[in-house]
C-alpha cells in the first residue's frame, strides 16, 4: 500500500481548495456574487482537485455511502448493517471519502481513511451541520485502534456575511465551534480541533472565511 498522506497536508489541501473555489466563483461572476451562492458540489470539486495534487495522493470518492464508508472501515465487511443498526445510523451520502491507494485485488477490499462534509455559506448553528457532526462522531468512535480503519473526520465550511448582519463573522464562527465541541465532548475516545479561521474583511460588502472542524480520535 502507498503512504497515506499526513493530515496536516489533507486539511491545508481542503483549505485551498475552497480558496480556489472563491477565487474562481468570483472571476466567472465579475464579483457579483458570493461563493455561498455557488452550486453545493461546486466546493466538493474544488477540494477533491486540491487533494488529488498531493504527493501520496489518496483513493477520493464524492458522494459515498455510509454503508460503503463503514464497510471499508470495520474490521468485518459484514458488520457494517449491525453497527448502524447497533448507533442509530440512518444510510446517506458523505461529501468526500479519502481511502487508501493501491492496486485492488477485487472490488470489495477498499480502505477508508478520512470521511469529510463540506458545507457552503454557513452562518449559523444549524441541525444540517450538528447532524453531519453527529454522524461523523458515531461513525469514527471506537474502543481500540484495530476497530476501525477511519482516521478523522473534517466539517468544512465556507462563511460569508454582509457588512449589515446583525452578528459579525467571528461571533459566528464561536458559536458553531462551540456547539461542535459539545457533540465531540459527548462521544467517547474523541477529540476535536479547528483550523482556519482568518477572517477577510471586504470594505462595505461584508466578510467571509474558511474553516475545518478536525474529529479524531484519542486512542
Amino acid at each position: 500500500m502507498s503512504v497515506f498522506p499526513i493530515k496536516d497536508d489533507v486539511i491545508n489541501a481542503v483549505i485551498a481548495g475552497i480558496e480556489n473555489a472563491k477565487r474562481n466563483y468570483t472571476f466567472w461572476t465579475s464579483d457579483e456574487l458570493y461563493l455561498s451562492y455557488a452550486p453545493p458540489k461546486f466546493l466538493t470539486i474544488h477540494v477533491a482537485q486540491e487533494i488529488g495534487k498531493l504527493a501520496n495522493a489518496p483513493e477520493i470518492f464524492i458522494d459515498a455511502t455510509v454503508s460503503d464508508i463503514l464497510r471499508c472501515s470495520l474490521p468485518n465487511r459484514t458488520d457494517y448493517k449491525d453497527f448502524m443498526r447497533k448507533n442509530y445510523i440512518m444510510d446517506r451520502l458523505l461529501c468526500l471519502t479519502l481511502d487508501e491507494r493501491f492496486i485492488h485485488k477485487s472490488d470489495n477490499d477498499s480502505v477508508s481513511k478520512v470521511i469529510m462534509s463540506l458545507k457552503n455559506g454557513v452562518r449559523n448553528v444549524q441541525e444540517e451541520y450538528k447532524n453531519d457532526v453527529e454522524l461523523m462522531c458515531k461513525m469514527l468512535q471506537r474502543d481500540n485502534a484495530s476497530d476501525s480503519t477511519l482516521d478523522y473526520g473534517i466539517f468544512a465550511f465556507y462563511l460569508d456575511i454582509s457588512s449589515s448582519a446583525r452578528k459579525n463573522a467571528q461571533e459566528r464562527l464561536d458559536n458553531i465551534i462551540e456547539s461542535f465541541d459539545l457533540i465531540v465532548a459527548s462521544h467517547k475516545n474523541l477529540k476535536s480541533s479547528f483550523k482556519g479561521g482568518s477572517i477577510k474583511k471586504i470594505e462595505k460588502v461584508g466578510e467571509w472565511c474558511i474553516g475545518c472542524y478536525v474529529i479524531e480520535h484519542t486512542l
